[in-house]
């Protein structure tokens, strides 16, 4: 599909698994915390069950590694009909703390992009969850110069991003949003006329995948295999 991005001033990126790994890491400790509770539950059982909870208690913690394990322990305790000895609770925190210290892994092009657009453009990085976390992981990423904003949102709806771009006096038509996810980086902003491009990630959370039926505005934004194809776009 053929976009003209000519009339874009400002540039907007998401943070996770579209400048660096992280749905990667939940995986892995997915897989820990169902081998940690094999005694009570299938792995798939388990994995289920955890989502659940991780639904329910999303109105509470929001989003972010706090909250999965909060989760995780709660599950813990469930399952186990509350028989779960402390050694399994303290590897869960482990697992949680575990995730917070993992280094920053830039995906590819991230670095070159940015700074390239940044010469022609403004960019500002709008991403979701823990506020620590994610100010953590932006400073070890080396990339906060790249950005003449930062925000993190409590959630990625059309309202967050409508009171985003009036607060920063940009037109919507002058905003374009990159990010891996359909339903919180591209969908919203597609909805209240800004452009979009989505970046797939190789996993999807089951939270942010979006039906069938959303797939319809599929002409209204552009798809992109790599930020390395954004960087010619604007070249």
């Amino acid at each position: 599909m053929s976009k003209d991005y000519q009339n874009i001033k400002v540039i907007g990126f998401d943070a996770d698994d579209t400048l660096w790994v992280n749905e990667t890491y939940f995986r892995d400790a997915e897989l820990e915390f169902a081998k940690l509770l094999s005694l009570y539950e299938t792995a798939n059982k388990i994995d289920q069950e955890l989502f659940k909870m991780e639904m329910k208690n999303l109105s509470l913690y929001g989003y972010g590694i706090k909250g999965f394990v909060l989760s995780m322990v709660e599950m813990a305790l469930e399952l186990s009909n509350n028989s779960v000895s402390n050694d399994s609770i303290s590897k869960i925190l482990e697992i949680g703390k575990g995730m917070l210290n993992k280094p920053v892994e830039l995906l590819e092009g991230v670095e070159d992009t940015l700074k390239a657009l940044s010469l022609t453009h403004r960019l500002i990085l709008v991403t979701k969850g823990d506020l620590l976390d994610q100010e953590r992981k932006l400073e070890k990423s080396n990339l906060t110069s790249y950005f003449h904003h930062i925000e993190v949102l409590s959630d990625k709806k059309e309202i967050n991003y409508s009171k985003l771009l009036n607060h920063l006096d940009i037109n919507p038509s002058e905003f374009l949003m990159v990010g891996n996810s359909l339903k919180s980086d591209i969908l919203p902003l597609v909805n209240i006329g800004a452009e979009a491009i989505h970046v797939p990630f190789h996993t999807t959370w089951l939270h942010e995948q979006v039906n069938d039926e959303n797939q319809t505005k599929k002409n209204a934004y552009k798809t992109l295999s790599s930020l390395l194809d954004l960087k010619a776009i604007f070249n």
